[in-house]
Formats: structure tokens, C-alpha cells, sequence
């Protein structure tokens, strides 16, 4: 979709440090946009991106402060951002030692605590778009299905899709907010064949989808001039299996 984003965007993304967000914001800052993103860990794949010429911010997202200092940071930088892509995310199991309360705490944090007050303290900025503004959370498969193993996780993406919802209704007209709900879209390095093969086997399409398939969405969201308080799925078909 070489036509998605033909103007450069101000775009903001979370969680650039690897496998989707990473694939991402190379494609985007490639394309000539003004691409910040924040991280977690400092490696090589962040100097990588700053070479490249991404602005870049290390946040932790449990902490406030972090994110309230950031905010506050870009406001006085920038006078108005075009997109913004919640794509920082965690995946936390029900852990062995009871710290249901961190847990859950932490999810909810990540997920919908941090991306509830970007969307408001940001929004002013996304009005000040030149063109349709863009908010677009990237929720999980799990959001509508839930999940034995990761039920805060689980319960997290669902808040963050429902609040697509909301925000969708308080921006109109100016900015479009929409999600995007993958499932197995890359392995990890670490991920065994019969990990893979079982995992390959819940959708009918019997693969991973890959980053371009992700990519695309968000080109395609970033594009339309129309569609909002939508999520798009990218699941191979996994709720027909």
C-alpha cells in the first residue's frame, strides 16, 4: 500500500523496541513520517531506529511520573500529532505465586491506564490535525474470547477496545479511533515446532500472519477518511475454526 500515507505524519507510537511495533515504525519512518516512539529497554534496535531518524523515549509505564513527565514533554514540542498507536503491551500469565493484585494492576496499567490519559491529554493535539487524525489501539484475539492462562491480559485488551468505543464517539469528527485485534502474527525466536504447529493449528489459515499483514491494517486505517469506532481483526480466521 505504497499510497496509505503519500503526506508526512506526525505519529506517535508505544512499544518500538520489537517484533510489531518495530516492524512498524521502520516501515513508517522509511516513508518519510516523523515517527516517536517510546521503549522500555535500551538495545541496539533503538539506536537502530534513531539512525533512521525516530525521536525517541524511554518509559516505564508503571510508573506515573514516566508517563505523566513524557506527556507533558511532548506537549511543549509539538503543536499537533496526526496518528497515535498504542502498541506498548505486556503478557503477563496468572502467576504460581499469588500476586494477583500486581497482576492485574500491572495489566490494566499497560493497557488501558496509560492509553486512557494519552488519549485525553493528547486529543487537543490530535484536533490540531491538518487533516482526519488517527487513534488506534492494538487490543489481542483474546479480547472476545478471554483466556484460561492470561486472564488479566485477557481482561485489559477488552477495557482497551471497549474504550475504542468511547473515544471513537468524543473525537468525532476530527479523529478516528479505531483497534486492531491480532492473533499470531510473529513466533518468538524461542517458540519449539510443536508450540508452532499447535499454535498454526487454531486458525484455518494454518499460519502466522506476519508484519506486513499488520502493517497493512494500520496503513489501511490511517488512510481512510471514514471509518472509526471499528476493530479490525487479524486472526486467520481463528473465530470460524
Amino acid at each position: 500500500m505504497q499510497g496509505a500515507c503519500e503526506l508526512s505524519k506526525v505519529i506517535l507510537i508505544t512499544g518500538v523496541g520489537r517484533r510489531l511495533g518495530l516492524a512498524l515504525s521502520t516501515r513508517l519512518l522509511e516513508q518519510g513520517h516523523r515517527v516517536i516512539g517510546t521503549y522500555r529497554t535500551e538495545t541496539p534496535v533503538i539506536e537502530a531506529l534513531r539512525d533512521l531518524g525516530m525521536e525517541t523515549y524511554k518509559i516505564d509505564f508503571k510508573s506515573q511520573l514516566d508517563v505523566s513527565d513524557f506527556i507533558k514533554a511532548f506537549k511543549r514540542k509539538y503543536v499537533k500529532l496526526d496518528a497515535l498507536i498504542h502498541n506498548a503491551s505486556d503478557w503477563l500469565p496468572e502467576s504460581e505465586t499469588h500476586q494477583h493484585f500486581e497482576t492485574i494492576e500491572y495489566m490494566m496499567q499497560v493497557h488501558v491506564n496509560v492509553p486512557y490519559v494519552m488519549n485525553l491529554e493528547l486529543g487537543a493535539l490530535l484536533q490540531a490535525s491538518d487533516g482526519i487524525a488517527d487513534i488506534i489501539h492494538i487490543t489481542d484475539y483474546v479480547a472476545e474470547k478471554g483466556s484460561q492462562k492470561h486472564i488479566a491480559y485477557a481482561a485489559s485488551k477488552a477495557a482497551l477496545a471497549n474504550m475504542t468505543l468511547s473515544f471513537a464517539q468524543l473525537l468525532a469528527p476530527k479523529v478516528k479511533v479505531n483497534a486492531i485485534a491480532p492473533a499470531l502474527m510473529l513466533f518468538n525466536e524461542a517458540d519449539d515446532d510443536q508450540y508452532k504447529a499447535k499454535a498454526r493449528a487454531k486458525s484455518i489459515m494454518q499460519r502466522e500472519g506476519g508484519a506486513e499483514e499488520f502493517i497493512q491494517a494500520v496503513e489501511y486505517l490511517l488512510a481512510s477518511g471514514y471509518v472509526t469506532g471499528r476493530t479490525l481483526p487479524l486472526d486467520g480466521g481463528r473465530h470460524i475454526k
